[in-house]
């Protein structure tokens, strides 16, 4: 047998191994970890902890920062499977150790995924599910939409990585901290009355103008001149940039001894510590200022302005890592890319609170076909069903111990850090250990399907 018949009956043979009992398998998962500078350092670090017990890779290293624990089929970090040891020594044989989750839904993608989600998404999960560890701001960004997405990735596919959008949703493990979407209007004019050091950086007719509007001009026009004034500032010339902030934070740590300043002014002199003369800092006056308690959640569709400042959640995204950035960051901008983008839809984000499925478990759903969210906390000793779905879900204990049991009669244990992949049509029951057990569950929107 030659070389090219041997590789040719090794890939049957991996194939048959692949395609066994794909409907009925749970899969346990081994998963990445992105150390970007913003993450949090060592042990403090939710990412460090799980992707140090999912991986086995033992205790984190105290001067590495942690940022985020990767989920699902993306290139830029893909989960593999973890079988048992009999499937192992057959893979070995095979010269094949590690099977990306990626492999193992492409070779029925009908099968595992459910034949709608197979039909809409082919081979590949549409969404990715994502711990985050934020120590430091992320940048001023914004995700594009499929169009310009597609457009992006053709001109510049070393920065685009795909063609995909990316609508996201971020849940609170802790108190969380974020800016997203534009201010109102009434607060903008209280911005520019009170922050003479954006003023400067804007022509004097804008300025007059947004200040002493009526509302009667039309929303229409109010837009094009909150466009106006946002793109004023994020143009400017960077030695201007640098004298303005300067002077702003000169003028907040005066009036910092003589008044308590607002809660965007502490943020604005937080941020300038982390990102000193960044043209990001002057932006966070246009932003909501948002806080999040744990179990409180955030969604961003897309081309919407948006950074995340500090604390821990749970992620849950399109599959897709675009992103167009133009503030608080070292990496790569496209300030007129994003400006050129953006929806300049004003107002006050809305927060998710979730919806009782039962006394231990809500779901938050976005208005977004690709994912939604599960959050369970099940106290000791107490069991919950996750009934079958058309599609596919990713669960992630995030603490605790407890047994898993399929449709099938498979039981397992369960144990933090673990990260488990469950097909379509698969009923899974749980019940929690001698302590209270804390999981996720990441699927696609129930909306997507119809009336169930």
């Amino acid at each position: 047998m030659n070389e090219e018949d041997d590789n040719r009956l090794k890939k049957r043979k991996k194939k048959r191994l692949l395609g066994a009992d794909r409907r009925k398998r749970l899969l346990r998962l081994k998963c990445y970890v992105q150390n970007y500078d913003w993450g949090v350092i060592g042990c403090d670090s939710q990412v460090a902890r799980l992707f140090s017990l999912n991986s086995g890779s033992g205790t984190p290293d105290p001067r590495e920062c942690y940022a985020e624990f990767w989920i699902g089929t993306h290139k830029s970090g893909p989960s593999f499977v973890v079988f048992g040891r009999d499937y192992n020594n057959a893979a070995a044989a095979l010269g094949s150790n590690a099977v990306s989750l990626k492999d193992w839904i492409s070779v029925d993608p009908g099968a595992v995924l459910g034949d709608k989600v197979a039909r809409k998404w082919g081979g590949d999960l549409p969404f990715l599910f994502k711990v985050l560890s934020v120590e430091k701001a992320l940048s001023i960004q914004a995700h594009p939409d499929k169009e310009l997405a597609r457009a992006l990735h053709e001109a510049q596919p070393s920065i685009y990585k795909d063609d995909n959008h990316k609508p996201e949703m971020a849940l609170a493990l802790t108190g969380f901290e974020a800016l997203c979407g534009f201010i109102s209007s009434k607060e903008l004019k209280g911005v520019l009355s009170s922050v003479p050091e954006i003023v400067e950086l804007v022509q004097c007719g804008d300025a007059e103008k947004f200040s002493h509007d009526s509302g009667q001009d039309g929303k229409e026009k109010v837009k094009q001149l909150f466009e106006s004034i946002f793109s004023q500032i994020m143009s400017s010339n960077k030695g201007i940039v640098r004298e303005a902030i300067c002077k702003l934070k000169r003028r907040l740590s005066f009036e910092k001894k003589k008044r308590q300043l607002s809660a965007k002014e502490q943020l604005i002199l937080r941020l300038e510590g982390q990102y000193p003369a960044d043209v990001g800092i002057l932006a966070t006056f246009f932003l909501n200022y948002v806080k999040l308690k744990p179990g409180e959640a955030l969604y961003v569709g897309p081309n919407e302005p948006h950074a995340y400042i500090s604390g821990e959640c749970i992620e849950c995204m399109a599959t897709s890592d675009n992103v167009v950035r133009a503030g608080l960051t070292s990496k790569k901008r496209d300030v007129q890319a994003l400006l050129s983008m953006l929806n300049y839809k004003q107002g006050f984000p809305e927060i998710l609170q979730g919806v009782s499925l039962n006394e231990y478990t809500r779901k938050y759903a976005p208005p977004f076909d690709e994912f939604e969210v599960d959050r369970c906390i099940l106290p000791q000793a107490a069991s919950v069903s996750f009934p079958s779905v058309p599609g596919p879900s990713l669960f992630l204990v995030i603490s605790g111990k407890g047994t898993i049991i399929t449709g099938y009669s498979e039981e397992s244990t369960l144990e933090e850090g673990e990260v488990l992949f469950v097909p379509a049509y698969m009923e899974v029951s749980i019940t929690s250990g001698a302590t209270e057990l804390h999981m996720y569950r990441a699927g696609v929107n129930n909306r997507f399907f119809g009336d169930l």
